[in-house]
Order: structure tokens, then sequence, then C-alpha cells
């Protein structure tokens, strides 16, 4: 049986506006309304393949199992790790949480790639596993190989109903390394013994020491005091098992920049990439994107050009100085501009959340809640609130009464009154939220109960 681990927990800075820390690129509607998040989860599904471990951060934990959920994977295994440890700690957890297969092959894969949604995935990755080596690693790079001799073997997908194979990669250098990497269980395990006992002793108790959480292992930080971080590819490429190297059975290409983005998509005949409502005239070779429905963005005479607009952020680039995107959100940072980090949709537990009004005294939002999603019970000291049912149902709570309303619905929240709302439905509640008084922050909350455990 596969295992597959998935990375989750990159922040994407080089492909702002759309990727900012509290919404990084992997969960982000890049290249289709489907997050890579998605797409990948979604080509791991199919016999010999166990369901996913997901390694991420406590911040994208909701965000992950929400998406999961969106597409129906609702076995999603998640493994939440201490930030700053690198890769290699939480791929070994997740290895050594691995119960009742003693054959298991682990699946190391990271989500920020675009991959062809065909068939030749699955069959590749089963070509793989059925010719992997015991003792050997194999790393997947971003070449894909259409014919080869037949005294080599690539993961290719085989033509005219032949069986896919695996060819072995000679050059070290013949195509770039993804990331993904497949292996058995036992020969990860014996890596970390041998190249970093100390990270194997640590992850073993925080394995061990996890709290019994339904689909969840949270590795405790105190586990990995003095174990420094290490980058789960680097560990292989420099450790003592032998590698082998082979090219992706699909197309593989890294989401790292808006040229990555622009090399993708389907172009004109003048190079010009076209997402959402924009135009552009006399433009040649650049990729004007509007991910707002109420911004067109339109471009004049542009040559090798990056135009992103989203509902609070525009950047426009040259392609050649992408690199110096980094600098300008550390610039945004010093400025205390919420864009460098937040993005205009706040995700939550239970749902999410975005402002659309924010005024003197006064605040709008639009709050989607999910099937079963429920606010904490709380209280504000400074505001007051105003709801309006925009769709489907909410069960409110203002202070000792409790009642359902429909669509088109109202109610009012005096400063100070405890409150919650809940969608008790089988579809998404909509409601718009007006929010007065002196002090609006976020900050401005007591919770009693919570069940998220935020409290």
């Amino acid at each position: 049986m596969i295992h597959p681990i998935l990375l989750c927990g990159g922040r994407g800075a080089r492909l702002w506006p759309s990727s900012r820390d509290t919404f990084p690129k992997q969960f982000a509607s890049i290249m289709s309304e489907r997050s890579a998040f998605q797409q990948t989860l979604a080509r791991l599904a199919g016999p010999g393949i166990a369901a996913a471990v997901v390694t991420t951060v406590e911040d994208y934990r909701f965000i992950a199992a929400g998406q999961a959920q969106e597409i129906g994977m609702i076995d999603l295994r998640l493994a939440i790790e201490p930030a700053g440890l690198g890769t290699a700690a939480a791929v070994l957890a997740s290895a050594l949480a691995i119960e009742d297969d003693a054959d298991a092959m682990v699946l190391v894969l990271p989500v920020d790639y675009a991959r062809d949604a065909g068939a030749l995935f699955a069959e590749g990755l089963q070509a793989a596993a059925a010719s992997l080596r015991p003792g050997t690693a194999l790393l997947f790079t971003e070449e894909v190989v259409e014919e080869v001799a037949p005294r080599q073997m690539a993961v290719v997908g085989g033509k005219g109903g032949a069986a896919a194979r695996l060819r072995s990669v000679p050059d070290p250098d013949d195509g770039a390394l993804t990331g993904a990497a497949l292996l058995r269980r036992d020969d990860l395990i014996a890596l970390f013994k041998a190249a970093a006992p100390e990270m194997l002793e640590a992850c073993r108790h925080a394995v061990a020491d996890a709290p019994a959480e339904p689909g969840v292992m949270r590795l405790d930080a105190t586990a990995f005091d003095g174990v420094a971080p290490c980058d789960f590819t680097e560990m292989v490429v420099s450790g003592p098992m032998p590698t082998q190297r082979a090219p992706m059975a699909a197309p593989c290409t890294a989401l790292g920049t808006w040229s990555s983005v622009w090399d993708l998509l389907e172009k004109d005949g003048d190079g010009v990439a076209i997402t959402g409502p924009a135009v552009g005239v006399r433009c040649r070779d650049s990729l004007l994107r509007s991910e707002d429905p109420a911004i067109q963005v339109v471009g004049l005479g542009l040559s090798n050009t990056v135009a992103v607009a989203t509902r609070d952020a525009v950047l426009v680039a040259d392609r050649d100085h992408l690199d110096a995107l980094p600098e300008a959100i550390s610039r945004l940072r010093r400025t205390e501009a919420p864009q460098a980090t937040d993005h205009p949709r706040y995700h939550r537990p239970w749902g999410w959340y975005e402002t659309l009004v924010l005024g003197h005294r006064f605040q709008v939002k639009r709050i989607m809640v999910k099937p079963g999603g429920v606010l904490s019970l709380q209280s504000h000291v400074h505001r007051s609130e105003h709801w309006v049912v925009v769709g489907g149902s909410a069960q409110v709570t203002v202070g000792e009464e409790v009642r359902l309303v429909p669509e088109n619905g109202s109610v009012y929240i005096p400063v100070g009154t405890v409150h919650r709302m809940a969608n008790p439905g089988k579809v998404p509640m909509y409601l718009i939220e007006v929010q007065t008084g002196e002090y609006l922050g976020e900050d401005d909350i007591e919770r009693y109960e919570d069940i998220y455990n935020r409290c």
C-alpha cells in the first residue's frame, strides 16, 4: 500500500497577492477553481493508495480540512507540525504513525505543483512502486519522458495499452527535483537512524505523546528541543541511501512564481495570458489577471509584464524582476499594510468572513458558515451587531433566546450581550453583519464556549 504524505506548510510569497501568509498558494485557486492542494488530493484517490496524511502548521489546519471536505475527502488525516522544523521531521513522524502495514511505501509529495489530472499520474505511480528496489529512494523530477530505450527505466504511462514502466535517470542533474519521493517506510526510518538519529528519537517521542484527537496528530515542539531543522529532500540526496531519479508520469511544474503560471496558461498569438475579467490591447508576452468580478484589468502596450488584481491589492511587475517581490512585501510589512500578510477573506474553522466596507464607527462583513459550523458563544465590549441572513438559515443565540432565522430574517445584538450563530442546515449559510461602535477590532471578543477549543 502506498501512503501519501503531503507537504502543505509553505507560505508562497512569490505568488503575492493571490498567496499570502494567512492563505498561501497551495490553497489558492491559481490555475483552476480547485486549489493545488485539492487537485493533489483528487489524484491520490484510487486502489492501492491509502488515505493521505497532510503535514501542515496550526494556522492552516482548518483550511486544509475544509478544502478536503469540499471535494469529498472526509477521511483526511492531519499532522500538525511545529513551525521552523523543515520538512524532514513532519515526514518522519507521519511515517512512524503508519500502522498495520508491514510493507508500507511512503510517497512524499509537495502540493504546490501543477499536475496533469489524467490517469498517467496514478499509472506511473503504481509502476514506480512495483519497480522500487529495497533500500533505495526514488526522487521524482519535473522532466516528462516520452520515449526511452528498452535498457532504461522511466515512470512513463504506456501507449496503446502498453504497461507503464520505470526509468532510472543516470544523470543526477537530469530534471529539477520536485521534492516528491517514494521509498519504503522501513527504509525511511533506517535513513534517519543512520543520518539523523536525534531527529528519529525526537519524532518517536512526539508521536507517542501526541494528544488523542480524531484525525489529527499534533507534534509537541518541546520534543524537538536541540534538533536542527532539516529538509527531507536534502537529507535523502546527501544521506547514505542509494537514490534513483525519474520524471513524473504526467506534466509537473512548480507554481513558484507568476512566470511559471504564465508558462502554464493558454496564451493568444502574442503570448498574452488572460485570467478573469481582463483585456489586453497591443500587449505581448504578458499575464493579465483579475480575481474580482468587479475589477476589470486593462493592459495597453504592455510587454513582458505581470498584472494581478485582487479585491484589496494590485501587482504590476516586469517578469524579469519578479525576484524582487519578497522585498516589496517586506516594505509593505514595515508600513503595517495588512495586505502584506492578510488575505481579504479570513478563514475560520466554521467558514469564513470578509470585510466589505470599513468606515468611522462602522464595519460591514459578509460571513459564510459551512453546514454544521458553529461560532463561539461570545460577547463584545465596544460594539453592537446587526445580522441579516441572505442565504440558508441561521440558528441564533441572543442572551437566553435561541431561534431559527430564515433567509431575509434579521437579528440585533446589543453591546455586551452574549450571542452566537450556527448553521444547522445542509447548505452554506450566508449573512451580512453590520457592526457599529467606538472600537471594531477583532480582539474585542470574550469567548465563553467554543467547539474548536479557542477559548
